[in-house]
């Protein structure tokens, strides 16, 4: 029956006449594929196949057939270009090729355009700014340049911008081109600057030039609106409270805040947040060595929003005692990242000693999902015995997706180091000396970021 049925299934694919006699006749095989050949299939299907192909590889294309020649010219495939050779793989050669290219290629179709420094002239910007009206995204490099390209003659650039990103070299100034375009750029509403945009002059120490004047720019693009903003670090900045009362409370949800080392976030600023803010989406929250919040208000913050909260970092504020992480770590349902204690070296002395088995203890019991913990404290804040064993295989045994156990070198550290070691977990227990614990770990596009 099976050997019918296979033989049945190997005539069909060759195309075998079957007689009633059993018998069959081999046709040309190649017969049923003649009028299906990649020519057959119709000019829609295959521009929207060549829509998923780089640039790079359409342009290869154009090399195989006059159809395909004039289907990879087809404007529909050319709404976002990037010009930058280390980005898209595409380079254009002469400054002709590329008018011709924005007149006869782009035209009215071309949305987004991304300019290597030395493609930005007066030329191709009069060009984009007369053949492409539908321009609403523009990236400029000029990160590589070493001077600007002469913009005396810039009389006309694209004014139907609504996101402009702009790439600032280390070596020149940028206002002369600035106000050139100001006059056209004030319907921008999100406005990227990659780099340095103050830079200080090394003979004299207090003088410093703008590559960019900000004030100006600021009054020229009065529309400039937050989008999209769900991850804001501004750690160590000179921002006072009422700036960041400003700021906090007009942002949309965070899901990410890292506001470490500012004298100006205290009490008044959190409070502010919890309540005219939006922190329903928070799951980061940093505020390391900001000795201005008190233990009273960091309490109701955490009743409020520790069940959500994915990292927190409070260390290096020294009123933080253990009775305050007793209280804290029932609330840690899903927390992933810990980082705890004041830093050995820190003016500052914990004048109490920290139990630390209650709160390994704690963790163990309250938070199954920790993957990092960081203690600050140093070997001689810490109080421990011979049972604090008991504490490290609670926590060893309950929180299995432990990654990291970062504490100070000492007798706690070096007998925390060598239970983990006899359960065949070698790497989890780490010196301060040589590893710090971060929040990073929970930004949107971690694995995306690029290590130097």
């Amino acid at each position: 029956m099976w050997s019918g049925l296979q033989d049945i299934s190997s005539a069909a694919l060759l195309n075998v006449n079957t007689t009633k006699d059993g018998t069959g006749t081999l046709q040309n095989a190649t017969v049923c594929f003649q009028g299906n050949t990649i020519d057959k299939i119709p000019d829609k299907v295959l521009l929207k196949i060549f829509a998923y192909l780089p640039h790079s590889q359409v342009g290869r294309l154009a090399r195989v057939c006059k159809k395909w020649r004039m289907m990879s010219c087809d404007s529909r495939l050319w709404t976002h270009v990037s010009l930058r050779p280390e980005i898209s793989g595409l380079h254009v050669t002469s400054m002709e090729s590329l008018l011709a290219l924005i007149s006869i290629r782009f035209g009215p179709s071309l949305k987004y355009i991304e300019l290597p420094m030395e493609l930005i002239t007066h030329t191709v910007l009069h060009e984009l700014a007369n053949k492409c009206p539908n321009l609403t995204h523009m990236l400029l490099d000029f990160s590589t340049a070493m001077q600007l390209h002469d913009f005396n003659d810039l009389h006309s650039f694209p004014t139907k911008l609504r996101t402009m990103c702009i790439c600032l070299s280390e070596v020149i100034f940028m206002e002369g081109f600035m106000r050139k375009i100001y006059n056209f750029i004030n319907g921008l509403e999100v406005l990227h600057l990659i780099g340095t945009y103050e830079k200080a002059v090394e003979d004299e120490e207090e003088e410093i030039h703008e590559v960019i004047n900000m004030h100006k720019l600021k009054s020229a693009v009065p529309n400039l609106r937050v989008t999209n903003l769900q991850e804001l670090d501004i750690t160590a900045t000179e921002l006072s409270s009422d700036c960041l009362i400003d700021l906090l409370t007009r942002l949309p949800p965070l899901r990410f805040l890292s506001a470490g080392q500012q004298d100006g976030f205290n009490d008044v600023v959190l409070k502010e947040y919890m309540e005219r803010g939006n922190i329903k989406s928070l799951i980061a929250f940093d505020v390391d060595r900001n000795e201005n919040i008190s233990e009273e208000v960091l309490l109701q913050f955490l009743r409020v929003q520790g069940p959500n909260l994915r990292g927190l970092q409070l260390s290096g504020i020294p009123h933080l005692t253990e009775q305050f992480w007793t209280s804290s770590l029932p609330l840690f349902k899903h927390m992933k990242i810990l980082i705890m204690g004041m830093p050995e070296g820190c003016c500052q002395k914990v004048q109490s000693k920290v139990h630390i088995d209650s709160l390994m203890d704690g963790i163990a019991n309250n938070c199954p999902y920790m993957e990092r913990i960081e203690a600050r404290w140093d070997s001689e804040t810490l109080r421990f015995s011979d049972r604090s064993s008991k504490a490290v295989d609670a926590i060893r045994i309950k929180c299995p997706r432990l990654r990291s156990l970062t504490l100070s070198d000492g007798k706690y550290f070096e007998m925390v180091k060598s239970n983990f070691e006899r359960a065949d977990r070698l790497t989890v227990v780490r010196s301060i000396t040589n590893y710090m614990v971060t929040l990073v770990y929970l930004l949107h596009f971690y694995k995306d970021l690029i290590f130097n």
